[in-house]
């Protein structure tokens, strides 16, 4: 069956970075788009980031030129690279599996903690 696993999490300074990775197995990783979602203490789990099968990239633009999507199809892996971080950036991160492109997704990992403080 499909499985998302992430990992990477922690706790960092504000201005520090981390480097999130999500390891697939389970499906035919490299016709799926993926994407990163997040979701803070009550608030709706949101869709931050996204990468296609052909590697095109979306950000919301709260993220947009701090973190950075990618992919490795040969190591079944997607990767969220977060610079210049900052408190609101504290959440639950999650990969998701997508369809159509990423018009919706399908299947979610467990979940990785990254909390921004000083």
């Amino acid at each position: 069956q499909v499985r998302l696993v992430e990992s990477g999490g922690g706790l960092v300074q504000p201005g520090g970075s981390l480097r999130l990775s999500c390891a697939a197995s389970g499906m035919i990783f490299s016709i799926y788009a993926m994407g990163w979602y997040r979701q803070a203490p009550g608030q709706q789990r949101e869709l931050i980031a996204s990468i296609t099968e052909a590697g095109r990239t979306k950000y919301v633009d709260s993220v947009k030129d701090r973190f950075t999507i990618s992919r490795d199809n040969a190591k079944k892996t997607v990767y969220l690279q977060m610079n210049s971080l900052k408190v609101e950036d504290t959440a639950i991160y999650y990969c998701a599996r997508g369809r159509d492109g990423g018009i919706r997704y399908d299947y979610w990992g467990q979940g990785t903690q990254v909390t921004v403080s000083s």
